[in-house]
């Protein structure tokens, strides 16, 4: 939640408004990266069927650190945040199906619905702390610049935890029987 919908959800409007931007213009790009999410979850969800659920996340998150990189290095245009509203929005909620898929995958169907709410919860607290601590640095600096770097420090460090997850089931024990 914190490398996606905190700051790029909640700041990249009044981001893109203070370099200049339309709130037309603006509204636009999350609108667009709101589409391609779309195509990142059907794609995510259809490749973690084929592939390792553990890579393609670290992947993911690998991608949106460079995809967030890029947008903080290079000048601001239009075509650069349309272009990072694309990318972004591929990776945005891409995540939470091979999530899903992992977590039923290691635990089993009973306790995916449990386990599931508790990784949504944790998401919720990133997407918190990234809008909060966005808007918190914004206030106490006028830029985002220190807050976007987080983010990346933050992709990368979410890239590196998902390589040693290992994606076979683990031993549950046996559901009692019925008297």
């Amino acid at each position: 939640g914190y490398t996606s919908n905190g700051l790029v959800g909640t700041h990249l409007i009044p981001h893109a408004i203070d370099h200049g931007f339309t709130e037309v213009a603006a509204a636009g790009a999350v609108a667009l990266m709101g589409a391609m999410n779309l195509v990142g979850s059907l794609a995510s969800g259809w490749l973690g069927g084929r592939y390792s659920k553990k890579y393609l996340l670290a992947g993911l998150y690998l991608s949106r650190s460079v995809v967030i990189a890029a947008f903080v290095f290079l000048p601001l245009s239009t075509v650069s945040v349309y272009l990072f509203s694309a990318f972004i929005g591929l990776f945005w909620l891409s995540t939470v199906p091979l999530t899903q898929g992992l977590v039923g995958q290691r635990y089993g169907l009973r306790y995916v619905s449990t386990l599931s709410g508790i990784v949504f919860l944790g998401h919720q607290v990133g997407s918190f702390l990234g809008a909060w601590l966005g808007g918190r640095i914004f206030d106490a600096t006028g830029s985002y610049q220190i807050a976007w770097w987080l983010i990346i420090a933050s992709g990368l460090y979410a890239a590196v935890v998902h390589l040693p997850i290992r994606e076979t089931s683990i031993a549950l024990p046996a559901k009692p029987a019925a008297a």
